[in-house]
């Protein structure tokens, strides 16, 4: 079974492609910065280690990029990473690196992505970079799952070096168990009966809990304007007994999603893009939650609402 990739943010995977250029061509090479171009390169000057092996190794200037996705079984093949539009991955950096190669800064390239890399689309890429960039091919190399996983498996030692702790890892939740309360509200919400109102919560007041989580006024206007009337039904689908284990999930989800943004906290200056930052990473790992884009992003202002998650006076004192 290969690591799960998916589950690093950027940093975390950038520390980890990082310390896999360190055993190929040695402990020269830079941690990623943003460029003048702003894009955000390793490098590595002088004579490789090893790669791409150590009787004919790269020299002069290699430069290394990490594309890293939480998407899961995600390909190099994927139109929106190796497709012909400009918008794609590769369209937005080859511009980059021919600028590199125009400016005598780049003699190499490899790039690492947790992404699949077949027979047939890896001569494809490596034919296009090489036209589109003029560098030759066997200056580009594309570093898949499948060579990470090799590399990790025979230097072991690479994840303690790039500081990938479980216990502190990026703000990812499950999606597992709130698509399954999506799931039953969408399907139920409409039919809940009306028999009584749902609980008061007594809890701080929005603005107040807005200050403390570093939610901006605008945005906190913004989400109140648009989901408010939906926590109502949610409420009472959730305290009707006959929806008890829907109760249950929501109960799990809200947990874990608590205490990784407790855990993750400090990687955010304002609770707005702690928002965002959830709504996109559980539309793209789940299918069930982007068919529900509006009831998940409901679900979520609910959580922050109802003070299931993030601070509040009591949790602070």
């Amino acid at each position: 079974m290969g690591y799960p990739y998916e589950d690093l943010d950027d940093s975390q995977f950038e520390r980890l492609v990082v310390q896999c250029m360190r055993v190929l061509f040695g402990d020269g090479v830079q941690s990623f910065a943003a460029g003048r171009d702003g894009g955000r390169d390793a490098r590595f000057d002088g004579t490789a280690a090893k790669f791409p092996s150590t009787a004919a190794p790269w020299t002069r200037i290699t430069i290394g990029q990490a594309k890293h996705t939480n998407a899961i079984n995600a390909h190099f093949s994927d139109l929106d990473f190796s497709g012909d539009a400009e918008s794609s991955v590769l369209s937005e950096e080859i511009p980059r690196i021919r600028k590199l190669v125009d400016n005598d800064e780049i003699h190499n390239y490899i790039l690492f992505s947790n992404r699949r890399l077949g027979g047939v689309t890896h001569p494809h890429i490596i034919a296009r970079l090489a036209k589109e960039t003029s560098l030759h091919k066997s200056q580009i190399f594309l570093a898949g799952v499948e060579y990470m996983d090799d590399m990790l498996h025979a230097y072991p030692d690479i994840i303690r070096r790039a500081r990938i702790d479980p216990v502190d890892g990026p703000l990812l939740v499950s999606s597992y168990e709130l698509a399954e309360v999506i799931l039953g509200i969408a399907k139920g919400i409409n039919a809940s009966p009306p028999l009584e109102d749902a609980p008061v919560v007594d809890r701080v007041t929005y603005d107040e809990k807005n200050r403390i989580n570093g939610m901006t006024p605008e945005f906190a206007q913004h989400l109140k304007k648009l989901y408010l009337s939906e926590t109502h039904g949610i409420s009472r689908f959730l305290a009707n007994p006959a929806n008890i284990d829907t109760l249950r999930l929501y109960e799990g989800a809200v947990e874990e999603f608590q205490l990784k943004i407790v855990a993750s906290r400090k990687d955010y200056q304002s609770f707005d893009k702690v928002f965002h930052y959830l709504v996109d990473f559980l539309f793209k790992r789940d299918g069930v939650l982007s068919r529900y884009k509006r009831l998940t992003r409901a679900m979520i202002f609910y959580m922050y609402w109802h003070c299931d998650i993030g601070e509040t006076p009591d949790a602070q004192a």
